[in-house]
């Protein structure tokens, strides 16, 4: 849960030695995988700022496991990460790509300056060895870099941007966020947490949440906990011919979401864009027509929708 410019690393209870401090210290000699996340930020000179979304993950035992929740399947060729920070995930992933090949590479968006600097200055050997390289900005603004798959550790203020920056491209990912968000991404239809998000989110990959990750494992702690999700690209089971069209259709009806759909389609006309909202009403099925957007699953959706389309002229 940092920001572009945060790292995404674990608790302060993990038991981890500490070195010097010094940039030379012993931490630099261990081998990929195994920085200690507390000496990384000491080297950096960086403190956590709560109001930009800066907690960095200092618990070595969730920083060990989260590039392990890549799908098995998954190439790890080229790795992204956003938000790089004192470097502490970057380092696990590291140690992903020794594992893939001469080739495999890590490139790691971060946009604060100073830690991006730390970054290169920290990992200059990996750098050098073409393994690594270091994007600074933000990454709701900077070109992605071509990958084959993204680890990151999201801040709240922007994880859904971010996520939804990252969903089409199709590719494997495994992001930390807010505890309420990754649950509202995972929801099934007929759940109080199911909206919007969790359509929007199952129209691009198989969402699961793979971890709760306490408040405790960051420094310093935020208000709230934080989990991990894991999404697997897959096309859904239904079709749709506009995209952009069914995810607007999707947004419009959830912000009436106490509605039947009927009304809902009525009242959202703006929203979704529909010329003639009446003809989908006269069009549908009574049985989607009475139920409220909460109770659709996504391929009902996609059918009401791709109707809607059809019959009520949207823009």
């Amino acid at each position: 849960m940092t920001d572009d410019s945060t790292d995404s690393g674990a608790a302060p209870d993990s038991g981890a030695t500490s070195d010097s401090g010094s940039a030379t210290g012993a931490d630099t000699a261990r081998p990929t995988g195994e920085r200690d996340p507390d000496a990384l930020i000491r080297r950096a000179g960086v403190r956590g700022n709560p109001e930009f979304d800066q907690h960095f993950l200092v618990d070595d035992r969730v920083l060990d496991r989260i590039p392990g929740y890549l799908p098995d399947e998954a190439d790890t060729s080229h790795l992204l990460e956003i938000g790089g920070g004192a470097g502490a995930l970057t380092d696990r992933l590291l140690a992903v790509v020794a594992e893939s090949g001469p080739d495999a590479t890590l490139s790691v968006i971060e946009r604060d300056g100073e830690l991006a600097g730390f970054l290169r200055e920290e990992f200059a050997p990996e750098i050098d060895a073409d393994a690594l390289s270091i994007i600074e900005g933000d990454a709701l603004e900077v070109d992605l870099p071509e990958f084959t798959a993204c680890v990151a550790n999201l801040p709240y203020g922007v994880s859904s941007e971010i996520a939804f920056r990252l969903l089409p491209e199709k590719k494997p990912l495994v992001l930390m966020f807010q505890k309420e968000f990754a649950e509202r991404m995972v929801a099934a239809a007929g759940a109080d947490d199911y909206g919007r998000l969790s359509v929007s989110a199952q129209h691009y990959a198989e969402v699961e949440l793979v971890e709760h990750v306490p408040k405790e494992a960051f420094d310093p702690q935020p208000a709230v906990q934080s989990a991990v999700v894991r999404c697997t690209p897959r096309d859904p089971d239904y079709e749709v011919a506009d995209e952009e069209f069914f995810l607007r259709f999707v947004k419009a009806l959830f912000t009436q979401r106490r509605k039947t759909v009927r009304n809902a389609i009525r009242n959202t006309a703006h929203i979704s864009g529909l010329a003639e909202p009446e003809s989908v009403v006269e069009t549908a099925d009574e049985d989607l027509l009475s139920k409220r957007p909460g109770n659709l699953e996504p391929s009902a959706f996609a059918a009401l929708a791709e109707l809607a389309r059809d019959v009520g002229e949207p823009e």
